[in-house]
């Protein structure tokens, strides 16, 4: 009996070891020699390579103006998000190439670099663009046709006759 008290210790053993729990990571800033953050982004079958820079808030897509290429205004809405939510609006200059998909995925793959770009210059916004759920690659995509079917789920059409 004497032996299993002395391999268990005191209570103040105890407290020390629940002390020593691991913290949360630390996320260190990603910046290049001209002090841009890089980031990848996807959505559907769009992948989004995107650069941000300190600047006046000039968005630019394949080498066109952001109101050019997306000219919907809820698609340019997409890709302010990131920084009226982290209130860095018209701060940083974003430079992308985007391809595959169409116009609605490229916008949300834009999006989602964007954010990710941002968490890397600024690791303290993670929390931020985390909770507004900009982080989070949207992982839906379109359902493959399958033979024997019209569609990917609709069957032919039935006849008795």
């Amino acid at each position: 009996m004497s032996e299993t008290q002395e391999r268990t210790g005191t209570l103040a053993d105890l407290k020390d070891v629940v002390a020593t729990a691991p913290e949360a990571p630390v996320y260190e800033v990603k910046r290049d020699a001209q002090g841009r953050s890089y980031a990848t982004g996807r959505r559907k079958d769009a992948v989004a390579r995107v650069w941000i820079k300190p600047g006046k808030g000039d968005i630019t897509v394949n080498g066109r103006p952001v109101g050019t290429y997306f000219a919907r205004p809820v698609l340019r809405m997409l890709l302010t998000q990131p920084f009226l939510v982290a209130d860095r609006y018209n701060q940083f200059d974003v430079v992308c190439t985007v391809t595959g998909g169409g116009l609605s995925g490229q916008a949300g793959a834009v999006r989602h670099g964007i954010s990710r770009a941002l968490t890397n210059y600024e690791p303290a916004l993670r929390s931020i663009l985390k909770a507004a759920g900009f982080l989070t690659r949207d992982s839906r995509k379109v359902e493959r046709k399958k033979y024997g079917r019209a569609k990917a789920r609709r069957s032919f059409q039935f006849s008795k006759r």
